[in-house]
């Protein structure tokens, strides 16, 4: 794709559609317009997350309706790169952007074979945001490791009933998978089109499976569903000390639970090997373009402007508070240097710009992640708010995904 084939392309009048659940994006949308005043692209909400993705494989399977770019999580890539419904970005230049995000996040957008399957947008690079006020009453020190936070979850429950350490939500696989990243777990490893190692039972499984189903049958941590009433109520009323979130957390918190606002303060997450700091990544998105589109140039162009280019990546970390993908970003005096008030003062966006600094760029989703997702609700989940065998549970998760992926036509390795 030579540059005179962009350029006339851009200056060729266009409409793009584009789905998108991001609020307000019309404004990073206007910054593109301006630039490239030919180029109109219209804005679509077609559901957040799974929703727009069920739409989405419904107009693919019609041939008609996709849209020309879409909003897709780092999870979802697999699920529509298997189905070649995505445009590599490369012929577009796309390639020449990977200095401009974090490792990680190229990571998560590229295929085996170099493809550029979608741009990154916004991350979730897991911490700790915990309840200063609490630990100080009962002289709990910030856990560093797995081993003291277990500790301390029985020190505080034993010293006041009405309050754990954490909560682990038993209907969160997204959270169960960023603390498999964190301890160098590989779940799925997919190689070629149709082979797949799955390896949610295997010993860095085990071993978490152990430790949480260990709390959680002792009773010194929460298992409720969280984004729920009970769980809000919960947040604010100080049930839990902390919250395993990700870099959006900060934000959504202290929107979330505003009586508790300047007791609280963020951390990395306990380690397992604290000689080796690291974390798993739970959220964030990409822009992906569709390989349907009647106007590949224009759309990849769109995708690439989006997210990388200087203002507008800003205007998504100051008007959406989005946790930035880019490197410029993440050491943007301005950004980092920010001290809301809600954590008494600290630069929160400083503590989780250095956590993304230590995300493994390895980590793979499966191509059936829905799957995989129900069936750990309904095993590991389910062991967990029952209090019952978690280690046992991954077992049946784990031939309960082999059974499925094999009716699927995958070649299966463990």
């Amino acid at each position: 794709m030579s540059q005179a084939d962009i350029d006339k392309a851009m200056k060729t009048p266009t409409e793009l559609t584009f789905w998108t659940w991001v609020p307000d994006i019309a404004k990073e949308v206007a910054l593109f317009e301006k630039k490239y005043p030919a180029i109109k692209v219209k804005v679509v909400n077609a559901g957040q997350g799974t929703p727009q993705y069920t739409k989405l494989r419904t107009a693919l399977k019609a041939g008609s309706g996709a849209p020309d770019m879409v909003q897709i999580e780092y999870q979802a890539i697999p699920t529509f790169t298997i189905t070649n419904s995505l445009l590599d970005l490369r012929p577009y230049g796309a390639a020449a952007l990977k200095n401009t995000f974090v490792d990680w996040t190229w990571g998560q957008v590229s295929g085996t074979n170099g493809e550029v399957w979608a741009i990154p947008q916004d991350t979730g690079p897991m911490g700790m945001l915990y309840r200063q006020d609490i630990f100080d009453k009962h002289g709990i020190e910030v856990p560093t490791t797995w081993d003291e936070f277990a500790e301390a979850a029985r020190k505080l429950h034993k010293a006041d009933p009405d309050v754990y350490l954490t909560n682990l939500a038993a209907n969160q696989v997204a959270a169960w998978h960023g603390l498999l990243w964190q301890a160098g777990g590989k779940p799925y490893v997919t190689s070629g089109k149709s082979d797949i190692t799955i390896s949610v039972d295997d010993a860095v499984s085990q071993k978490l499976g152990t430790y949480w189903g260990g709390l959680a049958k002792e009773g010194v941590i929460g298992v409720e569903p969280d984004f729920t009433d009970a769980w809000y109520s919960a947040l604010n009323k100080g049930k839990y000390a902390t919250w395993i979130t990700a870099a959006w957390g900060p934000v959504f918190l202290s929107g979330s639970a505003k009586a508790t606002a300047g007791k609280w303060r963020a951390a990395p997450l306990p380690q397992w090997d604290a000689s080796k700091p690291s974390s798993g990544n739970w959220g964030g998105s990409t822009t992906a373009v569709i390989r349907s589109t009647k106007n590949p140039i224009a759309a990849a162009q769109f995708a690439q402007f989006l997210n990388s280019d200087p203002a507008s990546a800003k205007m998504f970390a100051t008007e959406q508070f989005f946790f930035p993908a880019t490197k410029a970003l993440l050491t943007d005096a301005s950004f980092v240097g920010d001290a809301p008030t809600f954590y008494g003062g600290q630069k929160v966006n400083q503590v989780f710009a250095d956590i993304s600094s230590t995300v493994s760029s390895s980590f793979q989703w499966p191509p059936f992640l829905d799957q995989a997702a129900t069936d750990w609700t309904e095993t590991v989940g389910k062991s967990l708010a029952d209090g019952t065998d978690t280690a046992r549970a991954l077992g049946t998760w784990q031939s309960r995904l082999t059974t499925y992926a094999k009716k699927q036509g995958f070649t299966v390795h463990s």
